[in-house]
């Protein structure tokens, strides 16, 4: 091989490769591959084409150094074509005219009818051929020359490297992002959301005890504040769901610690109660899946909220029972139970909650029992 081609495709394959670990999208790194080939062997035009599973080569990138401006991506050629035959045995092709050689011309499409000169390489990575990479020259033009062609072939064989380089880094750049959005989305659940509902019990708990004189005016200011909160605890538990739904593989399968996260509810209730609230754990939690651990958060931060709010109650009793039917959620008060037509709004969003996740709710709430408030889900 010629020295100055050889440096020229090492430079090539030095600059693919660093494209390739920076994490960009291997069909770009693909379109780079391409270009490069087409470039290194004085070619007009450069394919990169790829086995399916029924032995045709689909076109995958495609570069026209000759400013025709074909579109060539997706074309499809047959099994028995120069390139089929490379990508399926390992060899390359090279043709002085493909249109006109007896093992070429049969499969030549329209759209690169007008090349002559013709040369495939196969590429792959670790003994496995993924495709070939073809060039073309305009007819009337030299043919590729021996040493072209062995350039090639070599550069062919580094690409076939590169992308696997860039598929594996890729799938790290995924695997990373999608860690960073469950780490982000969990500190917005388990930690702003927290917060946000400790103010707002704070502040609910203000409004009650508030001065008669200064109720009516004051009292409707902190309403508005409290709503406000409500809203934004919403909007922040979409937020997190968007951040977690787009890749399920990292979402409904994680496990999450629901124990923890119902001992942290507990504690700011009790903060805002004045008395600590009984937590009684039975079974596994460690490997609940999030979505579900979410649900049940839910349930439990709703019926503690009403606790707080509405019950006047003594003595608040919180049951959470793993067994193999699922998870069974109890918040128990010896209260006045919830006054006719308040806090139904969470009420009712928990009712669709375990309606939706194939689960069941009830409620259970007199002035004289106080208000027993159950949330079933099935982790199947």
């Amino acid at each position: 091989m010629d020295p100055t081609l050889a440096a020229r495709a090492l430079s090539a394959a030095t600059e693919i490769t660093s494209t390739a670990l920076s994490g960009d999208d291997p069909e770009a790194v693909l379109d780079t591959v391409v270009t490069r080939a087409a470039q290194l062997a004085d070619a007009d035009l450069g394919l990169a084409m790829v086995s399916a599973d029924d032995g045709l080569v689909v076109v995958e990138a495609a570069v026209d150094m000759s400013g025709a401006g074909r579109a060539l991506q997706g074309l499809t050629l047959p099994a028995d074509s120069a390139a089929g035959r490379v990508a399926r045995g390992g060899e390359p092709v090279v043709s002085d005219d493909f249109t006109v050689d007896p093992r070429t011309a049969p499969y030549v499409p329209d759209e690169l009818r007008g090349f002559g000169p013709f040369a495939a390489a196969p590429f792959g990575s670790g003994g496995r051929v993924l495709g070939a990479l073809t060039v073309y020259r305009l007819q009337g033009r030299e043919p590729f020359s021996a040493g072209t062609v062995e350039m090639l072939v070599a550069f062919a064989a580094q690409a076939g490297v590169v992308l696997a380089l860039a598929e594996g880094a890729n799938a790290r750049h995924r695997v990373t992002l999608y860690q960073e959005r469950e780490r982000i989305a969990r500190e917005l659940h388990d930690v702003i959301v927290q917060r946000l509902y400790g103010a707002g019990m704070q502040l609910d708990r203000v409004r009650r005890n508030m001065r008669k004189r200064f109720a009516q005016a004051d009292g409707a200011r902190l309403s508005d504040a409290i709503d406000q909160l409500d809203q934004t605890i919403e909007e922040i538990r979409g937020t997190v769901r968007a951040l977690r739904s787009p890749e399920p593989r990292h979402d409904t399968g994680t496990p999450t610690d629901l124990a923890e996260s119902a001992r942290g509810e507990v504690r700011i209730a009790g903060e805002l109660l004045g008395y600590p609230p009984t937590l009684e754990l039975s079974g596994e939690f460690a490997d609940v899946p999030a979505e579900r651990a979410d649900h049940i958060r839910a349930a439990l931060r709703e019926a503690l909220s009403n606790v707080v709010r509405h019950s006047g109650a003594s003595e608040t009793r919180v049951t959470l029972t793993r067994d193999r039917d699922g998870v069974k959620l109890r918040v128990r008060d010896n209260g006045s139970g919830v006054p006719q037509g308040v806090a139904t709004r969470g009420l009712r969003h928990l009712a669709e909650r375990a309606d939706t996740a194939g689960g069941k709710f009830f409620i259970n709430s007199s002035p004289s029992l106080g208000t027993l408030v159950a949330f079933d889900l099935p982790l199947d």
